[in-house]
């Protein structure tokens, strides 16, 4: 089991030369989102999403306060007030399913140096943490172990009551570890045990001698270029936001098969897979953008992106394997990111989005707003089987008939 964490902080973006954008123009036919809810709660930069249930989903940001929304209508249900200062992560923490109370709970850290946990049902306390000596600035649950983990300058381990485990010995699930990235490009892998490092990665633009070498110095010359800002991954493949661009990286192939390097103006802050081969990804410069993965037959004579993700041997080969390796990536299916769809509705940077596979995507944005996008397909055949609800429940329908 894998569980990843983003550390570091973000650099503003500089004036970059900026390289072709693709566009997509106003007919977006395989684009579903055109319908919007804006949704007003927050008076400051809104950071956090995180979805608690099918339907409801939570949001968080610098004015300190959490909101707990309604997927479906856009209708805010709960307002959580506790914290001084801003959220600087949140996440939920669900119930195991032996547990006799079955109340899903939200933790936030702030500024203030606290950690409070919430009922998600009530919005109440369950219990605040001050302990903390510095800002805690992520947070991830272990579910399997029932524990949490919290990590500002010290790293600590928590469970279900709240108690202060630290480095526990007890443990004997060996197959966790976590990933951290930086700003700066690098990327290591902890053990989640004893926290040793399992593997440090820098290097992750390894100049191939098939590209051109004037490009590549000076991709290695902007450190925004080499900025790992989110990662996600499946069964296949890792998905990466570096810079302004996005790559995938096939795990079996061990090798970057597809890529945008200017996949938006600014810096990509968030991306997530979704079904049917689609990656979504939204940026610094406002937009929110769907890509399809498709396949394409690899040519021969085309350069294989490599050296991407080096760690654990991660696209170098030894000089003894070059050949097969080099035979088998020319006859390999490569893939390429194809831009399907452009929503644009936000006036400032896009944080962070949610995907609710029945009620739309969720975005939140600098701009103090939240907006949900709606399938405007399905939102009118609801409309449609509402009216007609309704027309029967009076006795209209068939006087219409």
């Amino acid at each position: 089991m894998l569980r990843w964490l983003i550390g570091g902080g973000r650099e503003p973006q500089g004036l970059a030369e900026k390289s072709p954008l693709q566009t997509i123009g106003e007919e977006q036919t395989q684009n579903p989102y055109t319908e919007l809810l804006v949704l007003k709660a927050h008076h400051d930069i809104v950071r956090f999403l995180v979805q608690l249930d099918d339907y409801r989903f939570a949001s968080a940001g610098d004015d300190g306060i959490i909101v707990v929304w309604n997927a479906q209508t856009g209708e805010k249900l709960l307002e959580l007030n506790g914290h001084t200062q801003k959220i600087t992560a949140i996440i939920t923490f669900p119930s195991l399913e032996s547990c006799e109370e079955k109340h899903q709970l939200i933790l936030t850290a702030s500024a203030d140096r606290t950690v409070i946990v919430w009922d998600s049902d009530t919005g109440r306390q369950v219990q605040r943490i001050s302990c903390f000596q510095s800002t805690v600035k992520c947070l991830t649950v272990l579910q399997r172990l029932d524990v949490w983990l919290s990590g500002g300058n010290d790293l600590c381990v928590w469970n279900r009551k709240l108690d202060l485990l630290c480095k526990t010995s007890h443990l004997s699930d060996t197959d966790l570890s976590f990933v951290t990235g930086s700003h700066i490009g690098e990327l290591i892998i902890w053990d989640a045990l004893d926290w040793t490092v399992q593997a440090y990665e820098r290097n992750f633009w390894d100049p191939s001698p098939q590209l051109d070498t004037q490009q590549e110095i000076k991709l290695c010359q902007k450190s925004n270029d080499i900025s790992i800002h989110h990662f996600t991954c499946d069964e296949e493949n890792v998905f990466a936001a570096v810079g302004r661009g996005l790559y995938v990286y096939n795990l079996q192939m061990k090798r970057v098969i597809a890529c945008q390097k200017t996949a938006h103006d600014s810096n990509v802050l968030h991306i997530a897979r979704l079904p049917n081969r689609q990656l979504i990804s939204c940026s610094e410069d406002g937009s929110v953008r769907i890509w399809e993965l498709r396949e394409k037959q690899q040519l021969a004579a085309e350069p294989v992106p490599t050296g991407f993700f080096n760690m654990w041997g991660f696209g170098r080969v030894n000089k003894q394997a070059s050949q097969p390796v080099k035979k088998q990536q020319e006859n390999a299916t490569s893939c390429s990111l194809e831009l399907i769809g452009d929503l644009i509705g936000h006036s400032s940077s896009v944080e962070v989005f949610l995907y609710f596979e029945d009620h739309g995507l969720v975005t939140c944005s600098a701009d103090h707003l939240i907006i949900l996008w709606k399938n405007g397909e399905r939102e009118s055949g609801l409309r449609s089987l509402r009216l007609f609800q309704k027309l029967e429940e009076n006795g209209d329908l068939y006087l219409a008939l």
